[in-house]
């Protein structure tokens, strides 16, 4: 309940006042968490393979069956090694191709003159993107806000005190939204499977390796619900939280628009999108500041030392990378929002290898990365295009923590257009 309420924040006083590894009580078990950039490092790297994925299984299995995330070993190497066709950096500008229309259709009709909730609008936006990127469209005649939902409800209930589906629970609306998707997915299968587009879902219908490993059925929609959830959830916490502090921050929203401007009204492509240096230092900085995802879950398969702390098998481990991002050791005044302290030649980000690990680390670091920071990129372009926004200046964000990090009321902006 202190980490629902406190997040990162808890997870940091815990490390400051307990060290890198510690015992406590949380879902009916005891869990050890793992934080400080060298024991991260150990949990992740070095000693790897004393750690299976079953941590997620734990918590979210119910709602994202063997998903990628939740593989260990060489089963997750397989799956991977797949996958990896889906995500090269042709198939990257294939997706990045389908994003202008999307976007250029949605962003220029957003409310302005006065405070509008972003995070809704850009939820409701990643959703639509999922859709025609993942999806090339298929299915996007039917209820989207039902499946806006039904991803929702499984993303909360990882972290349902009852983990039973009784009625009125958030477990029970986690399982009922994980049926959905599994029926969304299983209707759209075979024309993914018939058709050659340049979408996700028939990139991973038709994936193969050298040696011709393929997914069957039921993995295309086992890694489609996991791979559309974890796109559509951490692009959305990352725009929302990269526009709160670009508002607070007037002189780096100019800068970013500046280099925005310089590529004129044409639809930007992944060279242009990665040209966009000031938005790269400010994404940077964001995940720092919001990691999407602030803790990964593991599970001892044997019996393990961490920092010189004796952790047995069978053990639930919350390894908390977020908590690496404030260390100051490696971060000059690390609660304040600097984005130069990415470029040359601070580079704080490489003091220590796992300083900044907002995607993870080790063999699990996310297969979607590239393509996650290209849709940021992509989003706050066409926003920094369209508009100007404000939030008042006493105005703090603060993010409920329940599942993944977002913003309690929603994050008012005020957008004027330019």
């Amino acid at each position: 309940m202190d980490y629902i309420r406190f997040g990162s924040d808890f997870t940091r006083a815990r490390y400051e006042r307990l060290g890198p590894v510690s015992w406590m009580g949380a879902f009916g078990t005891k869990m050890v968490v793992v934080a400080g950039p060298d024991a991260t490092q150990e949990a992740l790297t070095t000693k790897a393979k004393s750690f299976s994925q079953d941590g997620w299984t734990y918590l979210i299995d119910a709602f994202f069956h063997r998903g990628l995330m939740l593989m260990s070993f060489d089963e997750h190497k397989m799956h991977r090694r797949i996958m990896q066709e889906a995500f090269t950096r042709d198939r990257l500008a294939g997706y990045v191709n389908q994003l202008g229309p999307t976007l250029e259709a949605n962003i220029p009709a957003w409310t302005t003159g006065k405070s509008t909730r972003i995070y809704p609008l850009l939820k409701s936006l990643t959703l639509d993107i999922a859709t025609e990127v993942f999806m090339a469209g298929r299915g996007g005649s039917e209820d989207t806000d039902a499946i806006n939902d039904a991803f929702v409800a499984t993303v909360r209930a990882a972290s349902s005190i009852v983990r039973v589906p009784l009625p009125g629970t958030r477990w029970r609306a986690g399982v009922r939204g994980r049926a959905l998707l599994e029926a969304y997915f299983a209707r759209h299968l075979p024309a993914a499977r018939n058709g050659q587009g340049g979408d996700l879902f028939a990139g991973l219908c038709h994936a193969r390796t050298a040696e011709g490993d393929a997914f069957t059925d039921e993995d295309v929609i086992n890694h489609m619900i996991f791979l559309m959830m974890a796109a559509h959830d951490t692009s959305t916490i990352t725009t929302a939280a990269a526009a709160y502090f670009l508002a607070k921050h007037p002189a780096w929203q100019e800068r970013a628009r500046a280099e925005s401007d310089q590529l004129g009204e044409r639809t930007p492509d992944i060279d242009d999108l990665e040209s966009l240096a000031t938005l790269d230092l400010v994404i940077k900085e964001t995940l720092r500041l919001v990691a999407p995802v602030p803790i990964v879950m593991r599970k001892t398969a044997a019996d393990v030392e961490i920092a010189g702390h004796h952790i047995p098998a069978d053990t639930l481990v919350a390894v908390a990378p977020a908590v690496n991002h404030f260390d100051e050791s490696y971060w000059t005044d690390p609660d304040t929002f600097d984005p130069a302290r990415f470029s040359e030649p601070r580079r704080e980000d490489q003091q220590h290898r796992f300083g900044w690990i907002p995607f993870g680390g080790g063999v699990h670091k996310c297969i979607g990365l590239q393509f996650g920071t290209l849709e940021v990129k992509a989003i706050l372009h066409q926003m920094l295009r369209n508009y100007t926004w404000t939030v008042p200046d006493n105005y703090e964000a603060r993010w409920d923590n329940t599942s993944l990090p977002i913003p309690v009321d929603g994050l008012p902006i005020t957008l004027e257009r330019r």
